[in-house]
């Protein structure tokens, strides 16, 4: 998947679209900082923007340390985190990370099958 170009902002457009669950579909960089897409429009976010800033840079530190497994186990294909108020699934795209939030009770099953469609299309 290294030497693909990806358009990361019709990425994050498809995926906002696939489920009205989906809160947040963005693209983060290997520093931690958001590159391409966001929040989906009249949704309120859980956190403010400085919460924001720490945890994408809390998923790109612990995308690099999962790296560390990969010869052992093989890529990582996604990382989902079912928590309280939000379900946060991760996937990477080249050396960036696609992050997607929805509502907590969006089909887990499924909707990481739907997004790798989406990035693979």
């Amino acid at each position: 998947m290294s030497s693909k170009i990806f358009d990361y902002q019709k990425i994050c457009k498809s995926i906002l679209s696939i489920d009205q669950k989906i809160r947040f579909a963005g693209v983060i960089n290997e520093r931690g900082r958001l590159v391409a897409g966001g929040m989906k429009e009249n949704v309120v976010p859980l956190e403010n923007e400085k919460d924001d800033e720490m945890m994408f840079m809390e998923l790109a530190l612990r995308v690099k340390m999962r790296k560390e497994f990969d010869k052992q186990l093989g890529r990582v294909n996604f990382a989902l985190a079912s928590r309280e108020r939000a379900l946060a699934i991760s996937f990477l795209i080249n050396d960036d990370i696609l992050y997607v939030v929805s509502e907590p009770d969006a089909d887990y099953g499924m909707l990481p099958k739907k997004i790798l469609q989406i990035i693979h299309s």
